[in-house]
């Protein structure tokens, strides 16, 4: 992880004052309602299963009785719309179109979560600047109007403009696998946002575990290197088990809580939110019988 903070120190003191430009790190702001939660999901890398778990937390506070809006803030690599099985006409970057309004942009997806999809593209990647970030945050103000929580799905690693949407938010979901790649890069992430946070508020979620303890372990190694080098600990909400109802519903293009609602990571995935909304610690989930038998021979 040495390698990972190295890597992320450069990266912070190579950016220029013009880069930074009139605004600094952190102080871009969504502005939306007092009553409204603003929770960022991230990750260090990708491929660990972010916008997954996005995308079915989101419909699982929704059947809770809450009002979601859930915005695809990747812009290069989104999917949202993907994983909901949708076709979108527009994009979070049509708000930098003077004529666009919030509600232009914004769909209606599964159990009635709204969301507003990302884009994907290497050159609609480069071409959103720090001026283009500020007009989309200014519009995305007005997100408060429609929902009780808005779940922000970001891009992977540290970029400046994932760093800002993490900033941005009021709570901050850090999600990482056992690998050590994976756990190198949420140090990193944990590194970039205990440096420009005001106010610290960011969990740690384990994906594709085998058990809890497993989960544990991860939580641990990670304590043990931000506890050293930074001098904070992170506290897990949670975990999701490595469940072969993910993968399938993947390939189906559906979210996995609908189409497998009894699966292992269903449940896991309810649970946190439910962890969520009471403020409570994540209910423990039992993998059972058909789970135990999926890890033997997927294994």
């Amino acid at each position: 992880m040495t390698d990972q903070a190295s890597r992320l120190r450069n990266l912070l003191e190579e950016m220029s004052e013009e880069e930074v430009g009139a605004k600094k790190i952190g102080e871009l702001d969504l502005d939306v309602e007092e009553n409204t939660r603003v929770i960022a999901i991230t990750s260090g890398k990708g491929g660990v299963g972010k916008t997954n778990l996005a995308v079915n937390l989101a419909i699982a506070m929704q059947t809770s009785g809450k009002k979601v809006l859930l915005i695809d803030a990747d812009i290069g690599m989104a999917n949202v719309n993907v994983l909901m099985g949708r076709v979108t006409n527009r994009s979070l970057v049509d708000l930098l179109d003077e004529e666009i309004e919030l509600e232009d942009v914004v769909e209606e997806g599964l159990q009635g979560v709204k969301y507003i999809s990302g884009v994907a593209g290497i050159e609609a990647a480069l071409s959103v600047n720090r001026s283009d970030q500020r007009k989309i945050h200014r519009k995305l103000s007005h997100c408060g109007e429609l929902a009780d929580i808005i779940i922000i799905d970001t891009g992977a690693g540290l970029s400046r403009y994932v760093i800002e949407f993490i900033l941005a938010a009021q709570e901050v979901l850090l999600v990482t696998t056992p690998e050590p790649t994976a756990l190198a890069d949420a140090y990193a992430v944990v590194k970039a946002y205990s440096k420009y946070a005001k106010k610290r508020s960011i969990k740690l979620v384990v994906n594709r575990i085998r058990d809890e303890e497993e989960c544990f372990e991860v939580t641990e190694r990670l304590n043990q290197t931000t506890q050293k080098f930074l001098k904070l600990s992170v506290e897990c909400l949670g975990y999701v088990y490595e469940d072969r109802a993910v993968r399938a519903a993947v390939k189906n293009q559906e979210p996995f809580i609908l189409s497998k609602p009894n699966s292992s990571a269903a449940l896991c995935v309810k649970a946190l939110a439910k962890s969520l909304l009471t403020g409570e610690e994540m209910e423990s989930v039992s993998k059972g019988w058909r789970a135990m038998l999926d890890r033997l021979f997927d294994y």
